[in-house]
């Protein structure tokens, strides 16, 4: 099939980060943005430790690609220099510095001055974390991932399930969606850029090949898996858009089954990505 499920590991880490980045970015839009009675300020605060707490289960899904925990730690010693030691150190500075921050918030720890400046600094840390991510991928070796296809497919990740995580732990600390309908607005419009995207990247998958074999055998049930992709997210986005549109506040259980929609279809499209992989070999032609 094509569907790279040989790298889930990478597949859960990078959805669930890109798609945590994206979830912090916009809570900390709406905690700067929206006036609030303290008391709500402090639920949505405590809501994002589902964003840690996902976060950490990333993480440790990533390790079990790399075999050991050590070679982790060991991936780090190159930052600056590797792309991929840019990426893990980038993801364990924002894991700390937001994780931290809910910690110092939840305990009341946090001196009020200090709320903005520090959510401006992990959200700046979450977009470095983005850009990180995709820069692992630019490999000159590798011609079906080395072009701006790759870097398109993760930033939009993070603008089509991350307002949807944003909006789930909104929801949990019991806020009224109905007020954040630009929320879902970023994850439609990103939706549909996807959409896009997947579309011309999939015309050129036929334009790339090698003296033994194209690009598009590799994943040849890519018009399907990506019809099934969006087909779970526009159905995640349309439950909760309905609700919006109805002036309704979906309830919690809504909000989960959208996010699971959209991480599903998430997850697929991330599959195709490993599943196309191939290298330079003898030639490529494109």
């Amino acid at each position: 099939m094509g569907a790279g499920l040989h790298e889930w590991p990478l597949m859960f880490f990078t959805v669930i980060g890109q798609s945590v980045a994206g979830a912090f970015i916009l809570m900390t839009a709406v905690l700067l943005c929206s006036a609030m009675p303290q008391g709500q300020r402090y639920k949505i605060t405590l809501s994002m430790f589902g964003l840690w707490a996902l976060m950490g289960v990333g993480f440790m899904l990533s390790m079990m690609h790399m075999g050991s925990p050590l070679r982790a730690f060991n991936s780090m010693l190159r930052f600056g220099h590797s792309a991929l030691s840019n990426e893990i150190v980038s993801g364990s500075v924002f894991f700390a510095a937001g994780g931290f921050y809910w910690l110092l918030s939840a305990l009341k720890k946090l001196p009020r001055a200090a709320d903005k400046p520090f959510l401006l600094l992990v959200s700046v840390l979450a977009v470095i974390f983005i850009y990180a991510i995709s820069r692992v991928y630019q490999i000159e070796t590798v011609p079906t991932w080395f072009n701006h296809y790759t870097s398109l497919q993760f930033i939009l990740t993070s603008l089509i399930a991350g307002p949807v995580l944003a909006a789930l732990l909104l929801r949990s600390a019991g806020s009224d969606l109905t007020g954040c309908r630009i929320l879902v607005l970023i994850s439609l419009l990103a939706a549909i850029a996807g959409c896009i995207v997947a579309i011309a990247q999939g015309f050129e998958l036929g334009t790339i090949h090698s003296s033994v074999q194209r690009a598009s055998e590799l994943v040849p049930d890519y018009p399907l898996l990506s019809g099934l992709r969006f087909v779970m997210i526009f159905a995640g986005l349309g439950l909760w858009g309905i609700s919006v549109a109805k002036l309704r506040n979906p309830s919690v259980i809504i909000m989960l089954i959208a996010f699971v929609l959209v991480f599903l279809g998430e997850f697929t499209g991330r599959g195709l990505f490993y599943g196309m992989h191939m290298t330079v070999g003898m030639a490529v032609a494109g």
